[in-house]
C-alpha cells in the first residue's frame, strides 16, 4: 500500500509538470496558408509539443490536400500519432498513406511505423512504469506487427529500416514462441495434458530457433509421459538431450526427472475433494535464464 501511494503521488507531481510544460508550448497558429501551416507543424515536432503538432498537420491536409506537403505531412502526421501515445490513430494513419500511395519513395517509412504502432496498440498506462512479462500478453499484437514487419522486410529488402525490423522481428518470434510455453504451463494445471503437449510440438515445428525450444520439448516429454504415450516421449528427450544435455530437468545420470511433475493417478483423497486437498505441483517450464533470456 505504501509503494501504491508514493506511485500515485509521483504520478500526480508528474502530470502536474506536464500540464506547466504545456502551458509554455507556441501559441497557436490560426493561418490556414500552406507554408505557415507546414512551418508550424515542423516548430512544433521540433519542440515535441505532438498534440499541437497533430492539430497543424491534421488542418494541413484538410486545406490542402493536393498541395506540396500533402504526402510529408501525412508521413510526418504517422510519427506524431506515435509519439503522442496513440498507436491506433498511428496505424490508421500509416494504413491509409499505404493505400493511397503504395508507390511512394518513402512508403517503407508507413510500413515500419505501421509494425511499431501495432506491436504497442495495446500497452497499458501502467506498464509504462511497471516492468511487465511481455510474453505473458495477448500475443494479437505481437502477431500483426510481426506480419507487418515482414512486409516492410519483403517488399523493401534494402530499406534503412530492414535491419531494425529484422531484429524487431526475431524478438517477436522470440516472444511468440514464449507465450507458448505459458499456454502450455497453464494446461498442465488444468491437467489438460494432450492441449499442453500440443503447445510444446508448435513451438518445436514452427519457432525454431528461438530460446522457447527447450521447453517446448521438454513439454512434449512430459505430456507424453503424462498420457502414457512413452515412445514419444522418449524420443523427445532424446532430441532435448542432444540439443541440450545441460537441461535442468535431467538428472546427475542424465535422466529426464519425471518425480516433481504431474501424477495423473490422484489419490482418494483429492478424488473426495475434488482436488482441494492434496494438490499437486504442475509442470512449470521456463528457461529463459539459461536460454538466451527474453527480457
Amino acid at each position: 500500500m505504501r509503494f501504491i501511494a508514493i506511485f500515485f503521488l509521483l504520478l500526480t507531481i508528474m502530470l502536474q509538470g506536464c500540464s506547466v510544460w504545456r502551458s509554455k508550448s507556441p501559441q497557436k497558429v490560426t493561418s490556414t496558408d500552406e507554408q505557415t501551416l507546414y512551418q508550424t507543424a515542423q516548430t512544433y515536432i521540433s519542440n515535441r509539443f505532438w498534440d499541437d503538432a497533430i492539430k497543424a498537420l491534421q488542418s494541413l491536409e484538410a486545406n490542402h490536400p493536393f498541395g506540396r506537403y500533402a504526402e510529408q505531412s501525412q508521413l510526418e502526421l504517422i510519427y506524431a500519432y506515435y509519439m503522442n501515445e496513440e498507436p491506433e490513430a498511428a496505424n490508421a494513419t500509416a494504413d491509409r498513406f499505404i493505400r493511397l500511395h503504395p508507390d511512394h519513395e518513402h512508403v517503407d517509412y508507413a510500413y515500419y511505423m505501421k509494425g511499431l504502432s501495432t506491436f504497442t496498440r495495446n500497452k497499458s498506462f501502467f506498464g509504462r512504469f511497471i516492468a511487465t512479462d511481455l510474453s505473458m500478453r495477448d500475443p494479437g499484437s505481437a502477431s500483426q506487427s510481426f506480419n507487418d514487419f515482414k512486409a516492410l522486410v519483403t517488399r523493401f529488402p534494402n530499406s534503412e529500416y530492414t535491419p531494425d525490423a529484422f531484429k524487431r522481428m526475431e524478438f517477436l518470434r522470440n516472444l511468440l514462441a514464449r507465450h507458448e510455453i505459458h499456454v502450455a504451463n497453464y494446461y498442465f494445471e488444468r491437467q489438460a495434458y494432450l492441449a499442453a503437449t500440443n503447445r510444446g510440438r508448435y513451438v518445436v515445428e514452427n519457432f525454431q530457433q528461438t530460446p522457447a525450444i527447450p521447453d517446448a520439448l521438454a513439454v512434449m516429454a512430459q505430456g507424453y509421459h503424462l498420457m502414457g504415450m512413452n515412445d514419444l516421449s522418449k524420443d523427445s528427450i532424446r532430441v532435448l538431450k542432444l540439443n541440450f544435455p545441460d537441461y535442468p530437468a535431467f538428472d546427475d545420470k542424465g535422466e529426464f526427472n519425471f518425480q516433481y511433475k504431474v501424477d495423473p493417478k490422484k489419490g482418494v483423497v483429492s478424488h473426495l475433494t475434488f482436488g482441494f486437498f492434496d494438490k499437486q505441483k504442475p509442470p512449470t517450464f521456463d528457461t529463459r535464464n539459461i536460454y538466451n533470456p527474453i527480457k
